[in-house]
């Protein structure tokens, strides 16, 4: 069984990531991994998938637009909005807006580098 907790993060342990953003890993447990992405204006993440493991954003602040696959073109979001992508699923996202476009990662199972494939040199 899990222990409560209250998880106060390090910004000092965000790092900028191949894929084209900056990751903050705020939670890991054996059913999930959460994490603070964060890309700057004008940004855009590289194509790519999980393999075995479905991910959310939950879009805490910006404005941006995703591309997942299977859905028609890129879709706008902003702060509160939710996206849910299938694992194995190919996605990215941008930001359209003048600030950081702030959003946060669940992954079911946890992220690992393993899951990790890159769609822009498939």
């Amino acid at each position: 069984m899990q222990e409560a907790a209250v998880v106060h993060p390090d910004e000092g342990d965000e790092f900028f990531t191949d894929e084209g953003c900056h990751i903050l890993e705020l939670w890991r447990d054996a059913d999930l991994t959460v994490a603070r992405a964060r890309v700057a204006p004008g940004g855009v993440t590289v194509r790519h998938s999980l393999a075995g493991v479905a991910e959310r954003y939950l879009v805490a602040a910006g404005r941006g637009e995703v591309e997942v696959a299977g859905l028609e073109g890129w879709r706008a979001v902003g702060p509160g909005d939710l996206v849910a992508i299938p694992a194995g699923v190919a996605q990215r996202i941008r930001n359209t807006g003048e600030d950081d476009l702030v959003f946060y990662c669940l992954c079911t199972p946890p992220f690992t580098a393993a899951c990790y494939e890159n769609q822009d040199r498939a």
